[in-house]
């Protein structure tokens, strides 16, 4: 039996921006080997797939083509827009159970929607031997938390011009690496970030909502501001709004359908 898909930019101004997702609603969880299968097909840096509970509540996991993650994102995002466009959930909260606990997402009056998601703050660590030569640049800050390595550096400009060593990032005993710094655009962003994750098969994530989980409250702390800006300064690039509220973060953003199908199979 085909099963029918969705493939969403999320955290996007407009179509082609931000981080594409692809969405599946299941009936029941398929065995593990065939969403694995299915994410890997479909090539996105997240596939996120959902399963009914009752009323506006889903079980949602989350694959990359290499591996399930225990949180993510703009996957989530994408995930309660095809909810809401499509009339599933008819008001404007949706809630999922997930491995990283239960996430809200609530659909805002101007079309964005703002999810519920738990601060990661970074916690500082001694900077790892060679990271600054693999990474391509000189290191103001380096922390960790429980996903990623972070790393804030002293200028807009090298984080734009990064071009790390992936092959040895890989390597890294992380999901990923977070590179940060001040924002270069007042008006347009508080600060810059880019996400890149090869061991995770993501060697760079376009836009990523988990990372704002640390980012928020790095910047909030170091900025004394909130709400702030984000702006993720991969080749799609796209924003996301934080604020923080103790040991959560809100992140806000909009979202676009862009494709739409259906996928013929429905096992291994």
């Amino acid at each position: 039996m085909p099963l029918n898909f969705t493939q969403v930019d999320a955290f996007a101004d407009g179509p082609f921006t931000g981080n594409p997702a692809a969405v599946l609603v299941l009936s029941s969880w398929p065995e593990n080997a065939f969403l694995q299968a299915v994410a890997r097909e479909m090539n996105l840096s997240e596939t996120a797939f959902l399963v009914p509970i009752e009323g506006a509540e889903y079980n949602l996991r989350w694959f990359t083509p290499n591996t399930e993650v225990d949180l993510c994102g703009h996957a989530t995002l994408a995930s309660a827009h095809v909810l809401f466009d499509s009339g599933e959930v008819s008001g404007d909260e949706v809630s999922f159970e997930t491995k990283s606990g239960r996430l809200t997402v609530r659909r805002n009056g101007d079309g964005s929607m703002t999810m519920d998601f738990p601060a990661e703050p970074p916690v500082e660590r001694p900077i790892p031997t060679n990271l600054e030569t693999l990474l391509g640049a000189p290191i103001s800050w380096y922390g960790e938390n429980r996903m990623d390595a972070f790393v804030q550096v002293s200028e807009a400009g090298w984080v734009r011009s990064l071009d790390p060593d992936l092959n040895a990032l890989a390597r890294l005993p992380v999901r990923g690496l977070i590179v940060t710094a001040v924002g270069d655009r007042p008006g347009h962003h508080d600060f810059i970030s880019r996400f890149f994750a090869p061991q995770s098969g993501v060697p760079e994530d376009p836009v990523t909502g988990s990372a704002h989980c640390a980012l928020a409250p790095f910047w909030h702390r170091r900025l004394g501001a909130d709400p702030l800006v984000g702006f993720q300064a991969s080749l799609r690039g796209g924003r996301v709004t934080v604020h923080q509220q103790e040991d959560r973060v809100l992140l806000t953003g909009t979202a676009v359908t862009m494709i739409q199908g259906e996928l013929l199979v429905d096992r291994l």
